[in-house]
């Protein structure tokens, strides 16, 4: 330890990430200098010298730590896990301590000087472009192609990075971007398609030293959160070399020559590229925690020693463990209760747990790497003892969290109405009176009669009431394909976020709150299709995301060959049910852009039909004809539906065509009835008169855009008590007691 002795390190960053490397220079007998703009953090309590300055504030920690200076001698300056090179390089050549120039520290802070830098020495990294303004990034998408990933320049944590699929996604994107941009410069690039690695390296006197490779776990796009890592790598030894190599020619090219450097390594088909390279140890627990303990190296003990002028030591690994890192993201909404926490800490091979909330906080899906709940850390033998550890883990550890706050309707219809932006009005009572003929929008097409006499007829449709039986908890559930349902109740696909709900949402976010909020609830949601031909890609997605707890319905285009295509892209991500919309065979909006839709024989359903795996739906049905000959294709599902008021002003009501069908019908086939739904006593009416199940869309856009999932469950959980009280109010002990007897229309005309 002599060696250190009256030896001074100056920490730039006094967080979690920090503290490691606060324990150890301690541990080597080093006074401990720390800095950071917060004088609580954890690490300020442990400094011998805390320093309350940003490690964001270049010059004034330059100014700081000269004056510091002059009073007690500084031998070497670090970071670990966070994104202050620059200042810490700046440090180091103002007090000629080892270190690299502050150009070179900036190159590896700056994402566009990165890609310019490394691009210029032919190390290979995705096209790109910079991006200040929006009109740049629409330039940037028509000359590098989607997929794209737009990012900050200068921020790290994945914070403002967002995957773009498609033009309607660049707005949104590049609005998360900018917030997570401290001076606003952006960059743009390809998405690189593959698997991804966190790799650490110390470089001494030019020799650089990899101190370990391990695989990231990225999911929730389009953002990029880092689910946890895993090491070793589990990639081939050909892949990892090739990572490496590019990795090490990364380093030289930014003209890191001494201290740490850490790299996002993307392996795609054309080989390794650049994510990023920092001048730094990585964070994510990786240099602190999973690589001494699958190792047997302290790394961050030989970082400080390179820090202060010396040689790393001790760099051969005294084992061969696999230590994987995780978190798990729970429901959004407010923090109720921790749980399993002294039973994670018992599992064997659990090293560390690290909550980062508490009871009372709330919880966001998160969009970045720093919103994250939870981390915890296991260290075992082989690769299956490691994950069979995580599935302990995971089976006993949560974190319970209840609806945000009980947010009302008036809310929920106070923020829609600011989001749809003229798009809907979000009327107290949506009945299609106020918005007539508003397409693109939320409305009912020509006058609006369509859409008008589906909710008219309902109205039309009285209950008749029985109070003297032994009825006394009704029971709404129900069964649809292998799945429970709350009650009979489907979500209906909107597509277009676009053009009919003022861009407000993107199509990805409107898909997953809708079928997560759905799956949530209790019920099932559909996604649907559109004129961009990308469009139903984004549906998908969601579906995945929800473990296949959803239906896919798509547009009836000509070419058959297009919709088999989009079958069984579905069928691959496990929807539950397929279908078409049949009476959007005369959309001016698909020809338009080159997207020809057309009618159908029978025996052009029945090839579809027989495409799917899964159930296979119609959606558009309005007379016995089409019921029947739906029928003959071998559909067994069909939805009555006149889209909602949104074909043509003179269609009937689909309520009114409903018992016509069911007796035509019979058994022959299920039936869903959309269209005019607003309450759960229209949902016992629909019911009634023959329907097996209910669709609603309007309804649920209101709730997506005005509270997202939670508002849909609210919503869910209305009509689901207004079914209830119906059921009680006529002795319908179960959905399947529900028959015609129990309603009667009268002519209110």
């Amino acid at each position: 330890m002599k060696k250190y002795e009256n030896k001074s390190i100056l920490i730039i960053g006094a967080g979690m990430l920090q503290v490691p490397a606060i324990k150890i220079a301690s541990e080597k007998g080093l006074t401990t200098i720390v800095t950071d703009y917060n004088k609580d953090a954890p690490g300020m309590a442990i400094a011998d010298f805390p320093l309350v300055v940003s490690t964001r504030d270049i010059d004034g920690t330059v100014r700081v730590v000269k004056d510091f200076n002059q009073k007690h001698k500084i031998d070497g300056v670090i970071t670990v896990g966070t994104d202050a090179s620059m200042t810490v390089a700046a440090v180091a050549n103002a007090l000629n301590l080892p270190g690299i120039k502050f150009e070179n520290a900036e190159a590896a802070s700056n994402k566009v000087k990165m890609r310019e830098r490394l691009k210029s020495h032919g190390v290979p990294v995705p096209d790109f472009r910079k991006c200040w303004n929006e009109e740049d990034l629409h330039k940037a998408a028509k000359e590098l192609g989607y997929p794209l990933v737009i990012k900050p320049a200068d921020n790290m944590g994945a914070r403002g990075v967002m995957k773009i699929e498609n033009e309607l996604m660049l707005e949104t994107a590049y609005q998360n971007a900018k917030k997570g941009s401290p001076s606003g410069n952006l960059i743009v690039e390809q998405y690189m398609k593959g698997p991804e690695l966190s790799i650490d390296a110390l470089i001494y006197d030019g020799e650089i030293f990899i101190t370990g490779v391990a695989d990231r776990i990225i999911e929730r796009e389009p953002y990029f959160i880092e689910m946890g890592h895993v090491m070793p790598s589990a990639l081939p030894e050909e892949k990892l070399n090739n990572a490496i190599e590019v990795f090490k020619a990364g380093i030289k090219a930014l003209g890191l020559t001494i201290g740490a450097a850490k790299g996002d390594i993307k392996v795609t088909e054309d080989g390794a590229k650049i994510g990023e390279i920092a001048a730094r140890l990585s964070g994510g627990f990786m240099s602190a925690y999973t690589y001494p303990l699958s190792s047997g190296v302290n790394l961050i003990a030989n970082a400080i020693d390179i820090a202060l002028g010396n040689p790393p030591e001790n760099l051969v690994p005294t084992k061969d463990w696999v230590s994987i890192e995780k978190t798990i993201l729970p429901a959004p909404g407010i923090v109720k209760d921790i749980i399993g926490v002294e039973r994670t800490l018992a599992i064997d091979g659990v090293k560390e747990l690290f909550i980062h909330v508490e009871i009372g906080d709330e919880i966001n899906a998160p969009k970045s790497n720093v919103e994250k709940p939870l981390n915890y850390i296991i260290v075992r033998e082989t690769r299956e003892e490691a994950w069979k550890t995580v599935e302990e883990v995971e089976k006993v550890l949560a974190i319970v969290t209840d609806d945000k706050r009980k947010i009302s309707f008036q809310e929920i219809s106070k923020k829609a109405k600011e989001r749809f932006a003229g798009m809907c009005h979000v009327c107290p009572e949506c009945n299609g009176e106020a918005c007539k003929g508003l397409i693109p929008g939320m409305g009912g097409i020509g006058n609006g009669a369509a859409f008008i006499r589906n909710c008219r007829d309902f109205k039309n449709i009285l209950i008749h009431t029985r109070m003297i039986h032994p009825v006394k908890e009704p029971d709404t559930s129900c069964e649809f394909l292998d799945t429970k349902l709350k009650l009979p109740l489907l979500a209906a696909p909107i597509t277009g976020c676009d053009i009919n709900m003022g861009n407000q949402i993107t199509e990805l976010e409107y898909d997953e709150e809708l079928v997560i909020g759905a799956k949530n609830s209790g019920i099932l949601a559909f996604v649907g299709d559109g004129a961009q031909p990308y469009l139903y890609q984004t549906g998908l997605r969601a579906i995945q995301n929800a473990q296949g707890h959803a239906g896919a319905i798509f547009k009836p285009r000509r070419n058959q060959q297009d919709i088999i295509m989009r079958i069984k892209e579905a069928q691959k991500v496990g929807t539950k049910m397929i279908g078409i919309d049949i009476d959007a065979a005369a959309f001016i909006t698909m020809k338009m852009i080159g997207q020809e839709v057309s009618t159908k024989t029978v025996d052009e359903l029945k090839e579809l039909a027989d495409t799917s795996d899964v159930p296979f739906c119609v959606k558009g049905i309005m007379t016995v004809g089409d019921a029947l000959c739906a029928i003959d294709a071998g559909v067994k599902y069909l939805i009555i539906s006149n889209h909602g008021g949104r074909i043509t002003q003179n269609q009937p009501s689909s309520i009114s065509v409903l018992p016509e069908i069911k007796k035509a019908v019979g058994n022959k086939a299920k039936l869903i009835l959309d269209g005019g739904i607003r309450s759960g006593e229209d949902i016992f009416k629909a019911l009634a008169l023959g329907a097996d199940y209910c669709m609603i869309g309007r309804p649920f856009a209101t709730a997506v855009l005005g509270g997202g999932r939670e508002a849909v469950k609210l919503l869910v959980e209305k009509y689901t008590a207004e079914l209830q009280k119906i059921m009680l109010l006529t002795g319908a002990a179960k959905i399947q007691d529900i028959t015609t007897d129990m309603v009667y229309a009268v002519n209110r005309s």
